[in-house]
């Protein structure tokens, strides 16, 4: 997920797949994590020729998380528009932090590979 400001407006976009067995043993995200990001950034790349985008929350602004299917179609929703309604990054990053198995922040260093970092 990616909380940002297109033209002017907040957006909190997702992406996502069922993750098989094997991946959550898995201690990292591995190449469907890799996958999953690129294809979110790429998205709004793409968008960003019709209006400008930026980063809401520095670091932690992408994120690449695991979520229980339950708790993403009953608990992200409602936690997802109080996020746009009001804009508190640190609420939102706190309330998904409950709901989350485990959590990446995609960090990119200069001349570095894309990194997925332990979140919170």
């Amino acid at each position: 997920m990616a909380l940002l400001e297109r033209g002017g407006q907040r957006a909190l976009p997702l992406t996502g797949r069922s993750l098989p067995p094997q991946a959550l043993a898995a201690d990292g995200p591995g190449s469907l994590g890799h996958t999953l990001a690129l294809e979110l950034l790429l998205r709004h790349w793409q968008q960003s020729a019709e209006t400008p985008l930026r980063r809401i929350a520095s670091d932690a602004s992408l994120l690449l998380v695991e979520l229980p299917l339950e708790r993403m179609s009953a608990q992200l929703p409602p936690l997802k528009a109080d996020w746009l309604n009001s804009g508190d990054s640190a609420a939102f990053h706190q309330a998904l932090a409950a709901l989350a198995v485990r959590g990446r922040r995609i960090e990119l260093e200069p001349h570095g590979p894309v990194r997925l970092l332990p979140w919170p």
